[in-house]
């Protein structure tokens, strides 16, 4: 099903045309991926394994995985990197292929070679800001991307960023932020861009094989590469860890906030850091239900802000739980968690089933670094940045990007580039984990004032660069500390709302004594939609955490151009409990329903290896063993044999040798494929002809 209407997002959409998908004519949009009109028909089985019969679908939708392969015009392609095109016959991939057959070999000609000053690999936010700061300097740069527009994962980003808001645009949503990089790339005479353009390789003699426009292989000699690939997620290990219904983080967020498609009726979450919070708030704003969410740890790792906006909304948060496993046969039916003890074992009898039909995985990111160690081991003139360098923040990916950048440049010779100090220190700390917790402050006097429920260190400072009476104060030499109203020297606060407005944690309230003294009106940021709350509602009002604190009376809603999508609702709200009102829950949520009883899932299905069907039971005992040598595995198993090289059962493989209690001093890691992603012969041959190959 298609968004109709969003609250952040613009909804637009060309004329439709015609597709098949296994002979059933369907509609799609232009620039709509396979996958995304598929699933917009709540398609979720793409295929079928030839091992085993196992249904398969969407999981990364980032190229990383070939979990979604379908065949499109007679061709296996990957669903979630091809655009759907006008009479395209799409059919489910089953079985095994066979070579076609030729007359006589193809017309061979020369690979294109092209030699640049700097190759970007990586349209996202480090990638970008390197391109502009190379740009600005007239440096001729090769940025190159596998998507089919640039931003990376700004592009599915509707909240408003954190960090230093003259460093990193903080404040503004990452969609937005997206767009102004984009352009600033565009108008650098010197850049050139490469969109559905993926790198390959990088080879011994400094040369880069990538594949340009999905259709022609050339190879980029440059003098100085730059890999900006971003991150992938990580796996997980559980029973139904493959079912079609069970998506990364990304994927889900790409179907949603890029493709517009509600991706899931009923959400779980597993993983309570950054990216499933901010996954959670984002499929509220699309309307669906957040069934609930599970974390291992004892408090959720991501911001606490980012944690409160789920609670505020009703969201159920269990944490020292884990996922024990996804249910049903075809898809996602529903999910079942338990409590874990201290080493994060399952306590038995505290297991509970949840109906669903989606399992979101945030379990974490691992940096795509593969192009920047070969470089490295070939002796080429490399840099890293954003999430390929050290997993943080988007905000610190673009200040890593500015500042690899400068470094090019200087490797280039370019005379008085610099690196101001400050930038360095700016990147420690917009790379930074949360800090520590304090109390809430008490309350500030006056008739009207903000109030901060924003109590943790992470690096933000919008509300104190927007205060125009700057009675908001943040430490200027470390945006880490954390915010206090200070009204100082006969200032006070206008009640001018703009900290409410502009807080990336919408984490600012604005308390408003002018009218009445008993009942103050209280101003709540809301992005839910304006048609949601109307004067006059009665509301639930509670404090950050999500308690509920008591129904009130929506006094007002405001809605101008500048709050950019924040609606701005007034409560009026009984004095005692003013400066603890941090949101509003439109309705009465009862928490999740668990069945009546647990859901066990016999089958020991936790699958290791997704490409090739290989399960954690089959490693294991291998290991028990005594094999210690991750090639051997493959060789006797296929694990790590598959289209995705590795790259998502490597880090799970790791992780089964320490559960095992094996010294990782001790493991031989696999060989590395000498290609990155799987891609046509013929395209290699440089062959003239790769439309029937």
């Amino acid at each position: 099903m298609r968004l109709d209407r969003h609250p952040i997002l613009p909804i637009e959409r060309e004329e439709p045309f015609r597709f098949t998908f296994e002979g059933q004519e369907l509609d799609a949009y232009p620039g709509e991926t396979i996958a995304a009109a598929l699933v917009a028909y709540g398609i979720r089985t793409f295929g079928y394994h030839p091992k085993d019969g196992s249904p398969q679908g969407i999981y990364c939708a980032n190229g990383q995985c070939a979990q979604c392969l379908v065949i499109a015009d007679g061709k296996p392609v990957k669903a979630c990197m091809t655009l759907v095109q006008p009479g395209m016959r799409v059919e489910a991939a089953a079985g095994l292929p066979e070579l076609p057959r030729v007359a006589a070999p193809p017309r061979m000609k020369e690979v294109e070679r092209i030699r640049v000053p700097v190759l970007v690999i990586g349209g996202g936010p480090a990638g970008m800001s390197a391109a502009i700061e190379l740009g600005a300097r007239g440096i001729r740069t090769l940025l190159i991307d596998d998507k089919h527009r640039l931003g990376g994962k700004l592009v599915l980003q509707t909240h408003r960023f954190f960090g230093a808001q003259d460093a990193v645009y903080a404040g503004t949503r990452g969609i937005d932020i997206a767009t102004r990089l984009d352009r600033e790339v565009r108008a650098q005479s010197s850049v050139e861009v490469w969109l559905s353009s993926t790198a390959l390789a990088v080879y011994s003699d400094h040369a880069v094989g990538i594949l340009r426009t999905g259709r022609e292989y050339v190879l980029v000699a440059p003098e100085v590469l730059l890999v900006a690939c971003g991150a992938r997620e990580k796996s997980l290990l559980f029973k139904g860890n493959t079912l079609p219904g069970v998506y990364g983080a990304g994927a889900f967020q790409t179907l949603v906030n890029r493709d517009l498609v509600r991706a899931a009726e009923k959400l779980f979450i597993v993983g309570g850091g950054n990216v499933g919070l901010i996954a959670g708030y984002h499929a509220i704003q699309a309307e669906i239900e957040v069934v609930g969410l599970v974390e291992a740890l004892p408090e959720c790792g991501g911001y606490k802000v980012h944690r409160d906006k789920l609670a505020r909304l009703g969201v159920p948060i269990w944490t020292s739980h884990t996922i024990l496993s996804a249910n049903g046969k075809e898809g996602v039916e529903s999910v079942t968690i338990a409590q874990v003890d201290e080493r994060f074992r399952p306590i038995p009898g505290t297991e509970k089933t949840f109906p669903c039909d989606t399992v979101l995985v945030a379990v974490g990111l691992d940096p795509v670094d593969e192009f920047y160690r070969k470089a490295q081991e070939f002796g080429m003139q490399a840099f890293a940045a954003g999430d390929a360098a050290e997993i943080a923040e988007a905000s610190a990916a673009i200040f890593s990007g500015k500042i690899a950048g400068r470094r090019i440049a200087q490797a280039l010779g370019q005379p008085d580039v610099e690196i101001p100090p400050e930038w360095e220190r700016m990147a420690k700390i917009l790379k930074s984990k949360p800090g520590q917790r304090g109390a809430p402050p008490p309350p500030p006097g006056g008739d009207v004032f903000p109030v901060l429920h924003c109590h943790e260190e992470i690096p933000c400072n919008p509300c104190a660069s927007v205060c125009p009476q700057r009675l908001i104060r943040i430490d200027p030499d470390d945006i880490r500390r954390r915010p206090q109203y200070v009204p100082t020297g006969g200032k006070a606060c206008l009640g001018c709302e703009r900290c409410v407005v502009v807080c990336p944690g919408l984490a600012i309230t604005l308390v408003d004594f002018r009218r009445d003294q008993d009942n103050p009106t209280v101003t709540v940021p809301f992005e839910l939609g304006v048609a949601a709350v109307r004067e006059g509602d009665r509301v639930t009002a509670v404090d950050a955490s999500g308690e509920r604190l008591a129904e009130v009376t929506v006094a007002g809603v405001r809605v101008i151009g500048k709050n950019d999508r924040t609606v701005l609702v007034k409560l009026s709200v009984p004095r005692r409990i003013a400066t603890r009102v941090a949101g509003i829950r439109l309705r009465a949520r009862p928490d999740a329903k668990a069945l009546p009883q647990p859901v066990e899932r016999l089958a020991d299905d936790e699958i290791l290896c997704r490409c090739e069907r290989v399960t954690v039971g089959v490693v294991r005992a291998l290991i028990r063993r005594g094999v210690r040598d991750m090639n051997e595995i493959k060789a006797i198993t296929r694990a790590g044999m598959g289209a995705c090289g590795g790259k998502t059962c490597g880090p799970l493989l790791w992780h089964l040798f320490r559960e095992e209690g094996v010294p990782l001093d001790e493991v031989t890691s696999y060989v590395p494929r000498p290609l990155f992603m799987e891609v046509p012969l013929a395209l290699f041959a440089g062959a003239e002809e790769t439309r029937d190959a």
